[in-house]
């Protein structure tokens, strides 16, 4: 079975709120593997860092998340909400996260 840490939403939006976004990009990555476990292809967090393919990174963190979490299959919306929500929308894939632990 797989590892999702269990963290506190406020907790991850005030961490990358002080950190200028830093821990945000922490999270990302640290979540992206938890996500990868459960089964999602979500590539290397190198990407991250490269303008334009960025864009692709974040859409499949997306995809991954929308089916493998949350099972919606809206991977658009949350890469909507991921783009433009930044650090803002966090806590709510943390929260996501947290019920995925639960059962």
């Amino acid at each position: 079975m797989a590892k999702i840490k269990r963290r506190e939403p406020i907790s991850v939006f005030l961490l990358s709120l002080f950190t200028f976004g830093i821990y945000s990009i922490y999270w990302l990555i640290k979540t992206k593997d938890e996500i990868n476990q459960l089964g999602a292809n979500i590539p290397t967090g190198w990407l991250l860092i490269i303008p334009i393919v960025n864009f692709y990174w974040m859409y499949k963190y997306a995809e991954g998340f929308s089916e493998k979490v949350v099972k919606d299959k809206s991977p658009a919306l949350w890469f909507v909400l991921l783009f433009f929500g930044g650090f803002i929308v966090l806590p709510i894939f943390q929260y996501e996260l947290n019920k995925h632990i639960k059962g």
